[in-house]
């Protein structure tokens, strides 16, 4: 678990002014220990209001302090980026979303898989995201992790 000096640290390396708002939210994604969405963000503060939830994420996503992840699920969500990540092609990383649970991880240990695109055409993202059980829930349902 952070420390106030270390949520601080955080934001200053991404020339983020601190307000406590912002302080409450990057705390809230850390303590998470996943993604996040706007919803779940809202249900972890229930005091502070939707749009300034939203505005947070907005401005933590400009300075690259979060990444924004599609899962399919129709509800992005948020995951704070390394201290090395400048959110290019070639920071990105594995996605992993659960069916059942419905929480997306990052695998920032597996690499996302850059395909050779013809001539004339430039990447600028890609989206990567595997679909099964997460742990917790495949020992609920009974089912190997492996394929």
């Amino acid at each position: 678990m952070k420390n106030e000096k270390q949520y601080l640290e955080l934001l200053a390396r991404r020339e983020i002014q601190p307000t406590a708002i912002r302080l409450m939210v990057l705390k809230a994604m850390q303590e998470a220990g996943r993604s996040v969405s706007l919803s779940d963000l809202e249900d972890m503060l229930d005091t502070v209001d939707k749009s300034t939830i939203f505005r947070t994420l907005t401005l933590f996503l400009s300075h690259h302090l979060i990444h924004s992840i599609d899962d399919g699920t129709g509800s992005f969500k948020y995951a704070v980026c390394s201290s090395s990540c400048s959110c290019e092609v070639g920071d990105l990383h594995t996605h992993f979303h659960c069916t059942e649970c419905n929480r997306t991880f990052c695998f920032t240990n597996i690499p996302t898989p850059i395909v050779k695109l013809p001539e004339g055409f430039t990447l600028n993202s890609i989206n990567y995201v595997l679909k099964g059980l997460c742990p917790e829930c495949a020992a609920k349902a009974g089912k190997p992790n492996a394929l």
